[in-house]
């Protein structure tokens, strides 16, 4: 009982302090709110402090007044106190960049023919790459010429090309007899002619592969250096052989960019006092026919340049002069003493950098370069010059000036062996580990992540194909130009395409990896994209810039790099931008300025990722016709 009463006392008392609890929650509710709600009609901007009661409101204000008393006496203000601050100029509105004048149409800022004549003539030093400074850089938009018409399809492209494209017949009256190029009606047509192969390219080719195999997979790529129209280079694509044809922009007006329009690879280039601008070791095949570059002039320091770019057991094909001079010599005008003069000191020089003449048939002669250097340090007690370089990046190749010394070779144990490693036949040689990778010759980059760039680049241009419909249409884009190359993972998973993709790396990038791209199989150029790039404005059908805004974010300003991009961009061209999202976004409102059409999507693993993609496509509008108004422009 005791028990039972105990219980009942202590719920008793648990109840009224809950009770109590309830009481004290519920008046703190309502004081509460009661002052919130006075605070709220006190401080609110339409209080009517003239009252200072309920009731006076009222009464203060009769029902009678007008409405210019009651505003007199109420002054209530209904404007908003938070506001953000107007977003800054940039940020608020798109500057437009207009076009440049039209007599701008072919303009190359750093092989500009007018600032060319300050330099020397010597070795054709003015005709070397020569940049404006900062103040002189175009603030407006190249344009193309009138009549522009987009080029043909490939192949059909290695054939013609529109005349308004490319306005210069001079080719055809200087070059009439040896079937360069021809004019017809409102386009060229090209039939496959040189200087030395009048029977045409195709035909003198298989004579190259009489004499050594080109179709075993062994020789992919290669260099035609004095290219003209390029037509070596676009017929051997049929062979699946890739080439870097160069020429000077000189009296041949518009060869390389006959070259180009025709959908084959090349750049403005000239062997002066620097270096091309490729790694060692890049090219299976080096060509000259009748390039007119003195090969035994200068102590052999074009040909040591050449050996320097030339692969272990590469080769180098020239044709015309010297080559069969007893054949020629009457209709070159050149006296006999000359020529054997040239093809002596071409010989001297070729053993001296321990060369081996394969074969001279009629006018073809081939000299190969050997696998490794073991016997050529053995002669050098022979072969006092050129000296074996010291101290020296053989892969640096921007602005570094030639030498006469022989870059070399990298190490071997024995003499049978492949001085820095066999390369893999094509096609296998693409996706194959590349022998710079796998001796650990290039910084930060193992086989393991050779491997997974190109698997991240299949899935990435997968993407890239799902969001612009152009990219997946086969033939729609021809010449491709990869900004921020990197191992050259976008033109590897792009190789069953009809295209090519010249891979840049820039000077700035922390890893040299042009000499692994050659070694896949690819082609590619180093670039410091501060600087034009060494080709015509109308270029590339496409081109793609990887981090390139980042990379060069302190160092030159981005409005001066899609300029850039614009003028090698072909009208009606694409572009796709990877970069950071407040990098995309500035850029977007140059873009627009420019006139091109995009929009900035989402990274292809979804829109968690800083890293975004701006997909944009190049309008069309050329130069007005001759007799319009300059400040006009032809759009459609």
């Amino acid at each position: 009982m005791a028990n039972t009463a105990g219980s009942t006392r202590l719920s008793y008392i648990t109840f009224k302090t809950k009770q109590a609890n309830l009481y004290s929650i519920t008046l703190v509710t309502i004081l509460c709110t009661i002052f919130y709600l006075a605070g709220m009609w006190q401080h609110s901007p339409g209080a009517i402090r003239a009252a200072t009661s309920p009731s006076s409101i009222f009464t203060s204000v009769p029902c009678s007044s007008t409405s210019a008393k009651a505003s007199t006496n109420l002054n209530l203000d209904f404007s908003a106190h938070h506001q953000a601050p107007d977003p800054p100029p940039t940020l608020a509105r798109v500057t437009y960049i207009p076009p440049c004048d039209p007599k701008y149409v072919e303009y190359v800022p750093c092989e500009d023919t007018h600032r060319s004549l300050k330099f020397d003539r010597d070795r054709l030093i003015y005709r070397e790459r020569h940049c404006p400074e900062k103040t002189e850089l175009l603030k407006c938009r190249v344009p193309a010429p009138h009549g522009y018409t987009v080029p043909f399809r490939w192949p059909e492209s290695r054939q013609f090309a529109w005349y308004a494209n490319v306005p210069h017949k001079e080719l055809t009256v200087e070059k009439k007899n040896q079937n360069w190029v021809r004019f017809q009606g409102d386009r060229f047509s090209f039939p496959g002619g040189g200087t030395m192969f009048p029977r045409g390219a195709d035909a003198y080719i298989d004579d190259i592969g009489k004499l050594i195999n080109l179709k075993d997979g062994s020789i992919r790529t290669a260099i035609d250096t004095g290219c003209g129209v390029a037509s070596w280079g676009a017929y051997l694509m049929s062979r699946n052989i890739l080439a870097v044809s160069f020429a000077p922009r000189d009296t041949h007006e518009a060869q390389v960019q006959f070259a180009l329009e025709r959908g084959v690879p090349a750049l403005i280039g000239v062997m002066a006092s620097i270096r091309l601008p490729y790694p060692s070791r890049a090219f299976d095949m080096a060509h000259c026919s009748r390039c007119l570059i003195p090969w035994g002039q200068y102590d052999g320091l074009y040909l040591i340049e050449v050996d320097r770019v030339l692969r272990p057991g590469g080769y180098w094909i020239l044709s015309g002069p010297p080559v069969n001079w007893e054949s020629h010599w009457k209709g070159w005008n050149r006296t006999t003493e000359d020529l054997k003069s040239e093809q002596n000191g071409i010989e001297t020089i070729a053993r001296s950098l321990c060369w081996k003449k394969l074969i001279q048939k009629k006018d073809l002669a081939i000299w190969q370069k050997p696998t490794n250097h073991v016997h050529c340090i053995a002669n050098r007690r022979v072969f006092k010059k050129p000296r074996f370089c010291k101290a020296q990046d053989p892969d640096m190749a921007w602005y570094t000036k030639m030498e006469t010394c022989l870059t070399p070779l990298p190490e071997v144990s024995n003499i049978k062996e492949i001085a820095g490693g066999q390369l893999t036949k094509w096609p296998e040689r693409l996706n194959a580990i590349p022998p710079r990778v796998n001796r650990g010759a290039v910084d930060g980059v193992t086989a393991e992540m050779f491997r997974e760039d190109t698997a991240l680049w299949k899935k990435r241009v997968t993407y890239y194909k799902s969001v612009d419909y152009q990219l997946a249409q086969p033939g729609r884009y021809r010449n491709l130009l990869d900004m921020n190359a990197y191992l050259g993972g976008f033109a590897a998973a792009l190789v069953d395409d009809p295209l090519w993709v010249m891979n840049t790396v820039p000077v700035e990038a922390k890893i040299n990896s042009l000499g692994v791209i050659y070694e896949r199989g690819l082609i590619g150029t180093y670039q410091n994209w501060c600087e034009a790039m060494s080709t015509y404005p109308r270029t590339y059908d496409l081109i793609h810039a990887d981090s390139v805004f980042s990379l060069h974010k302190d160092r030159c300003e981005m409005e001066d790099i899609l300029l850039e991009i614009d003028r090698i961009l072909r009208p009606e061209g694409s572009v796709i931008i990877r970069d950071d999202v407040d990098i995309l976004v500035k850029m977007k409102s140059i873009t627009d300025g420019m006139e091109w059409e995009g929009r900035i999507a989402d990274h292809e693993n979804g829109p968690h990722q800083r890293e975004k993609i701006l997909f944009a496509n190049k309008k069309y509008w050329t130069a007005p016709a001759p007799d319009q108004n300059q400040g006009t422009h032809t759009a459609r």
